[in-house]
């Protein structure tokens, strides 16, 4: 039977057309509604995918309006010659300023921009009163010192 089935695909016989023919074009089109990681996931299955899936015109839709600023943060030789999918791979990891006390990143499935922001960087009432405040270092904890009230 093995034999039979073999010589199907050497007989001249055609199967048709596979997810190899869609142009690189549609499948960006495609791309355009899906998630980073749907993207990634899929750019495994074939050329064509992999060839959208690094598409700076997909990665410019996934990037918000304001990712120049965030780039501010970040030297200019890191990003400099970046495409706009390694560009979104640099944002999606924390980025610290202001002294290490607010980080700012993409989440990863909707793009959007997160931060964080350290007790310290906050400018609360009575802060430098002992009274209130007692700073405590940990390891538990993101910043390596947590307040407790």
């Amino acid at each position: 039977m093995g034999t039979s089935l073999s010589s199907l695909g050497a007989s001249g016989s055609t199967i048709g057309p596979g997810l190899g023919d869609i142009p690189e074009s549609c499948v960006a089109c495609v791309f355009l509604y899906l998630t980073p990681p749907e993207i990634c996931n899929l750019a495994r299955l074939n050329r064509a995918f992999r060839g959208a899936a690094s598409s700076d015109s997909v990665w410019e839709a996934k990037l918000p309006r304001n990712y120049q600023d965030l780039l501010d943060l970040v030297p200019p030789e890191r990003h400099r010659n970046l495409s706009k999918k390694d560009i979104f791979a640099l944002l999606a990891r924390p980025l610290p300023f202001d002294d290490g006390h607010k980080e700012v990143w993409l989440d990863r499935v909707t793009g959007r921009v997160c931060m964080s922001i350290s007790a310290r960087a906050m400018a609360i009432t009575g802060i430098d009163d002992r009274r209130y405040w007692n700073w405590i270092p940990t390891e538990e904890s993101r910043p390596k010192q947590v307040e407790n009230l």
